[in-house]
């Protein structure tokens, strides 16, 4: 499936945050009043891909949406726990969106896979998860083929740079939405 590189990824972000840093846009995330936002969105990621979960939410940050990210919850215990994963759950009913930031290191994230297993029984249904697959380089992903079944967030250029470029969720049957659109659902 064609897809963002996580440098074109990078790139767009700083894009769109224009003179913002990621690091402001991240303290900004941290005051924001959820009821304040239209739409919510809960990010499941691996710890590991931490510059990428940042740029990820200043990306959804530049579109007005409210992002939880658990390491950003100071409510959350320190160690994983059965806390953790009852807390988790919570969060993942709570935002009205689940998101996938689908790099290599969240497929293989035992976490990750628990964290789309609820997404799925909560979410899917009504249309309200996706993926947000990153690349190393090629602009391909390949992840567990069971991801497959859900829509991904793609890019689509509109003029002589990557950097203009709208957003839409294409469905494993095919059909297309606007990205800002999915969101208001």
């Amino acid at each position: 499936m064609p897809i963002f590189t996580k440098a074109q990824f990078s790139g767009l972000v700083q894009n769109k945050a224009g003179n913002k840093s990621t690091r402001t846009i991240l303290n900004e995330t941290k005051l924001l009043n959820r009821s304040a936002q239209a739409t919510s969105i809960f990010l499941s990621h691996a710890h590991a891909d931490k510059a990428l979960i940042e740029q990820a939410v200043a990306f959804f940050r530049t579109m007005n949406i409210a992002i939880y990210v658990d390491w950003m919850d100071d409510t959350m215990p320190e160690k994983p726990s059965g806390v953790t994963a009852s807390n988790i759950k919570i969060k993942i009913v709570q935002n009205d969106k689940f998101i996938l930031l689908a790099t290599d290191a969240a497929v293989r994230s035992k976490w990750c896979n628990w964290e789309v297993g609820i997404g799925d029984a909560f979410k899917a249904l009504h249309d309200k998860i996706c993926l947000l697959p990153l690349a190393e380089n090629s602009g391909h992903w390949t992840g567990n083929e069971y991801l497959q079944v859900y829509p991904r967030i793609e890019s689509v250029t509109q003029g002589n740079t990557f950097y203009d470029t709208i957003f839409r969720i294409k469905y494993p049957d095919g059909r297309e939405a606007w990205l800002h659109e999915w969101l208001k659902k």
